[in-house]
């Protein structure tokens, strides 16, 4: 375990790392911040923190910086979260606010995440797989062929076209659409499939045919939209930290534009709380001089989906992680509204 003071002088290494970019020496720390001790103790700390490999020295003449060992203590030990001020957070919310549909909800929040933080911003879409329904919409566009317009609780809207064996009339129509509403409103997506299996039955014989029809379409919708989305935003915040990845910046590019790298940066939705992933904790060869800020968002008390923001190992960790829940929960607040 470290002493309190170490743990200062480490808190101390890190804020004038991150705000500076310069290696830290023990002289600028003891005039920078009030540690109390001379700098000579200073220097036996700073000694004991190496070789404990939570800081490094990066050439000879230099002062010292964090390692991935040391932001991680860092942010677990000694990092609050830095609650944004009020007119940022009228900021944001004016600026989601004007969102009309889940596209633009999705794509005002990466370009607000990227501005807010200066890094990489990644949103992914609400996930069909915990989402409810919110209406099922039945129109005839000719007498044998109808549109279906499912509409989730997070607002997506998905449009199919069925094409039917025969003509459908409004009556029945209006009658399939109620009995299928009222069966699955509210329900989750992966209950569908058991809640409508027996509705072809009630209906009379010459319309089975069609109803089995509906059902098969929005059943293959469902599945369809299973699959998940998402919007990344802020890619050129990246050219701003160039010598912050040790080689090149190529390695990391590459990895944003794997969706499958990023899902599995992000993390379970239902693990909704903040995760922060630290350097060569990302299993992602590319992105081991990186560090991963993301929590969930949703309508109510569960995650639906999450969103953060990706950067150099070299973050601001208090604002960066203020920024992506206060973005989270005003998300949050406008799909439960939507």
């Amino acid at each position: 375990m470290l002493s309190e003071r170490r743990l200062e002088v480490l808190r101390a290494i890190v804020q004038d790392y991150v705000g500076t970019e310069e290696p830290v020496g023990s002289k600028a720390l003891t005039e920078r911040h009030q540690l109390g001790v001379s700098p000579a103790t200073v220097r036996n700390d700073m000694a004991a923190l190496e070789d404990e490999g939570f800081i490094a020295q990066p050439h000879t003449s230099a002062g010292r910086i964090p390692t991935d060992k040391g932001y991680r203590l860092f942010v677990d030990r000694l990092a609050g979260v830095k609650p944004l001020s009020l007119p940022e957070r009228r900021a944001i919310q004016n600026f989601l606010d004007g969102a009309v549909d889940l596209d633009d909800v999705v794509g005002r929040t990466v370009r607000l995440l990227a501005q807010l933080t200066r890094q990489v911003a990644v949103v992914q879409y609400p996930s069909l797989t915990r989402s409810t329904v919110r209406h099922v919409e039945l129109l005839a566009l000719a007498p044998a062929r109808l549109m279906l317009v499912l509409i989730t609780d997070t607002g997506r809207v998905e449009q199919r076209l069925i094409d039917c064996q025969s003509p459908f009339g409004e009556t029945s129509l209006a009658d399939l659409r109620a009995r299928l509403n009222s069966r699955v409103v509210g329900r989750r997506f992966t209950d569908v499939p058991q809640l409508v299996q027996d509705l072809p039955e009630s209906f009379e014989q010459d319309d089975r045919g069609t109803v089995s029809t509906v059902l098969s379409v929005l059943l293959e919708t469902l599945v369809e939209e299973t699959e998940e989305r998402l919007m990344i935003g802020g890619t050129a915040n990246l050219t701003r930290f160039g010598h912050d990845f040790p080689l090149t910046i190529r390695p990391v590019l590459e990895a944003l534009e794997e969706h499958v790298v990023l899902l599995k940066l992000l993390g379970e939705a239902k693990d909704s709380g903040m995760t922060v992933r630290i350097g060569h904790e990302n299993a992602h060869e590319g992105l081991t001089s990186t560090s991963v800020v993301a929590v969930g968002y949703g309508s109510g008390d569960e995650a639906v989906a999450k969103l953060g923001v990706v950067g150099p190992t070299r973050m601001d960790y208090p604002g960066t992680m203020g920024a992506v829940r206060a973005v989270a929960r005003y998300v949050g607040q406008i799909l439960a509204e939507s």
